[in-house]
């Protein structure tokens, strides 16, 4: 997601790597990661052999070894006969893996840049997959701002702010996401608190995620409150998503033209995603 100048941002690419068949694995670790990456392809939390099977493109004998293997390991868990879900090794290993991502001291100072290149409000927000695909506010700069100015009460924050339906970067996360954690979220109830803009039909939403994947940014018209807009852009860890970049303005001060307001926001997501491929990013 590299940006090089405010006219670029119509075509700023937005996709993550191709989906397209592969050749069905042949070593023995290409095998158990086949069955593993399985699991993020099936809808729902619990899988039968025959399904795993099929979406990591081996023989049900194959599979059945390699999931014994890892429930053994606690890598996978056995719930009832010949039905599986991932288990807490999974769990163990993103949570190690995520903590090495950047801390407040790196990109604090990004989002600072975002905001006196806006004058807008700049926050970051992480996705966070306990309880649900939600996301969280880590790390923002309002510069001068009253928080209660923004005119949400601490009940909105929770259902309305960690909402993926919500706002520019609710669905800037959620177009990142697998199929099949999109369709999870999309099966939830639009927060009875969201601004007038929110997108409540599902078929408008999805295509949204769409254009969200095609432009590589997003941008929310009073979806989380009335009276605010805003844009936002992903942070991407390789093929990733771990959360969003937002610019929050108020309506009536956002220009007609945003591509200057896009391509701060992008360059802003972009410098974070830099700093989670790093191998010197370690977190504050």
């Amino acid at each position: 997601m590299k940006i090089t100048s405010a006219s670029a941002v119509d075509t700023v690419p937005g996709q993550l790597r191709s989906d397209a068949p592969r050749k069905p694995p042949t070593s023995l670790a290409a095998r158990a990661f086949a069955v593993q990456q399985a699991f993020t392809k099936l809808p729902g939390k619990v899988h039968a052999l025959r399904a795993i099977a099929t979406a990591a493109g081996l023989d049900d004998a194959t599979t059945h070894r390699i999931l014994q293997t890892g429930v053994t390991d606690g890598i996978f868990e056995q719930v009832g006969r010949g039905r599986y879900r991932l288990g807490t090794g999974t769990a163990r290993a993103g949570v190690q893996a995520m903590a090495h991502s950047p801390g407040a001291a790196s990109t604090h100072g990004i989002l600072e840049r975002l905001h006196h290149a806006t004058g807008g409000l700049a926050l970051l927000y992480v996705l966070s997959p306990f309880g649900g695909a939600k996301r969280l506010c880590t790390d923002y700069v309002i510069g001068d701002m009253d928080p209660a100015e923004v005119g949400m009460t601490a009940e909105d924050v929770v259902s309305v702010s960690r909402s993926l339906r919500t706002g520019a970067s609710g669905r800037v996360i959620l177009a990142y996401l697998p199929q099949p954690i999109r369709e999870l979220v999309l099966a939830e109830e639009v927060p009875p608190t969201a601004g007038p803009g929110v997108i409540r039909d599902n078929d408008d939403l999805a295509a949204s995620l769409d254009e969200v994947r095609r432009l590589g940014f997003g941008v929310g018209r009073q979806e989380c409150m009335a009276g605010w807009d805003s844009v936002a852009a992903p942070v991407l860890w390789h093929d990733s998503v771990m959360g969003a970049v937002l610019l929050l303005k108020r309506s009536a001060e956002m220009p007609s033209d945003l591509r200057p307001l896009i391509y701060h926001t992008l360059k802003a997501a972009e410098s974070i995603s830099d700093l989670t491929t790093s191998p010197l990013a370690t977190p504050a």
